[in-house]
């Protein structure tokens, strides 16, 4: 085996152990507010004390709305380096990206 291999091996092995014993350590040495029913209660939102089914359904706008976003992100992501070398590409690529936009707002 080579000398790598060996001493990446040996790191990963260190690297597993030390976790595992500050994860132990901290088991042991941290708070433990098992007594404090106050602490340990639910509270999500400002509701203390939900009431009724916590299991509604989502309308479907939402989901939409998310899916947008979504979508007009990853375009966003993909035309800043457009907009960031339009000089250098030339009128060709800035026609494809109208083509593009044109594409996406027709949708």
């Amino acid at each position: 085996m080579s000398t790598q291999l060996v001493l990446s091996s040996i790191i990963f092995v260190i690297i597993g152990i030390s976790l595992v014993a500050l994860f132990l350590l901290s088991k042991f040495v941290g708070p433990n507010n098992m007594d404090n029913e106050l602490k340990n209660t639910v509270y999500e939102s400002g509701v203390s004390n939900p009431i009724g089914n916590t299991n509604i359904r989502f309308s479907v706008k939402f989901y939409l709305v998310a899916i947008l976003f979504v979508l007009f992100d990853v375009e966003i992501i993909f035309m800043f380096p457009w907009a960031v070398n339009i000089k250098e590409l030339g009128i060709l690529v800035y026609l494809k990206c109208l083509c593009l936009w044109d594409y996406y707002f027709q949708a």
